[in-house]
């Protein structure tokens, strides 16, 4: 028997349950509809032109493709944060939701969105982990197993896989108690048979040196070229072990031009002029930079700069989070189409 509340402004919302959680059936039902587009317009774009009928076949067919590119636009991953509660609307807002509503699961195969996917995991695991709900840690773990089947089906950023499962395991031996995690024994037991599954895939990892084919390879290009790919190189791990692995490289990288523009990159003007003083103050008359001395210093005193492809923003006038590159026009438009 359904149940009939007494107020009346109720929205009467079905919803569902998946592996994440409940969820509303209409989000779902969009986010179906918007993958089923992009698809469509995928294989309409892989499809021969010349297999058309007419001119009037043509015409419909654009326009269909049309509707559909309008489709998948007008939906983008958004989270309304609610500011005060009403008794319409409850304030409250859950990391669950967030990672949901923003469609974090598909973000993790955007490689404009990996790092930063990565790097929120590994703050939310290294410094709050312990105050999450049940709910929150299911969805951080799930999503950290979707991270660590995209490291090994493309054998990139391992390194930042082994960072995170490194604090993982820190954080939890920091807060056992009575030899286990605190919270719901069988949540934890899940938890921790989630944990062992993605540590034992990600040390089954395992780069591959590609096959002699008679292809070219980067051993093959020519030491201007090889610089060239250096310079777009911002941290200095990937400089040092690019050296290792290739002596050519180990050459260029002791080039003071490298990390001069490194040093651009990371710091302003006035923080390296105030270490390239510090640097002449020690010898007590000129001499020769070290520009990765400079940098090294520059790194332990200041850090480094942190840029990411695609990150969250917050829009100021509907309150809503939202990835970069979906345009605030889109939540405006969907917004509007509701009224």
């Amino acid at each position: 028997m359904p149940f009939i509340g007494k107020d009346w402004r109720s929205p009467g919302e079905a919803w569902v349950k998946t592996d994440e959680g409940w969820e509303r059936k209409k989000n779902l039902e969009q986010l179906n509809r918007n993958i089923q587009n992009r698809l469509s317009l995928d294989s309409d774009g892989n499809a021969d032109s010349s297999d058309s009928d007419s001119e009037n076949s043509n015409t419909a067919t654009s326009n269909a493709n049309l509707q559909k590119r309008r489709d998948s636009t007008l939906w983008q991953p958004h989270f309304p944060i609610t500011i005060k509660s009403t008794r319409e609307v409850a304030g409250y807002n859950t990391i669950s939701e967030a990672f949901r509503r923003l469609d974090f699961r598909n973000a993790v195969k955007d490689i404009r969105r990996f790092n930063y996917i990565c790097k929120l995991i590994h703050l939310i695991i290294s410094q709050n982990l312990t105050t999450l709900s049940g709910c929150a840690t299911k969805v951080l773990f799930a999503l950290l197993e979707e991270v660590a089947g995209q490291v090994a089906s493309n054998l990139q950023n391992i390194h930042m896989l082994q960072a995170i499962l490194h604090d993982l395991k820190k954080t939890m031996r920091k807060y056992y108690c009575w030899g286990r995690p605190l919270g719901s024994t069988l949540l934890w037991e899940q938890h921790l048979r989630t944990i062992e599954r993605i540590c034992l895939f990600a040390s089954s990892i395992e780069i591959k040196e590609p096959k002699d084919d008679g292809s070219l390879k980067l051993t093959h290009l020519p030491a201007e070229l090889i610089r060239e790919i250096l310079l777009r190189l911002c941290d200095y791990r990937d400089l040092i072990s690019s050296g290792q692995a290739y002596d050519v490289m180990q050459a260029l990288i002791n080039e003071q031009h490298i990390w001069r523009r490194l040093c651009c990159f990371h710091f302003t003007r006035q923080q390296v002029r105030h270490a390239l003083d510090t640097y002449k103050n020690k010898s007590g008359r000129p001499m020769k930079i070290d520009w990765q001395e400079v940098f090294h210093h520059l790194r332990k005193v200041f850090g480094l700069k942190e840029e990411y492809a695609d990150c969250l923003f917050l829009c100021r006038h509907c309150r809503c989070l939202f990835w970069k590159k979906c345009s605030a026009t889109a939540r405006w438009m969907l917004l509007f189409s509701k009224t």
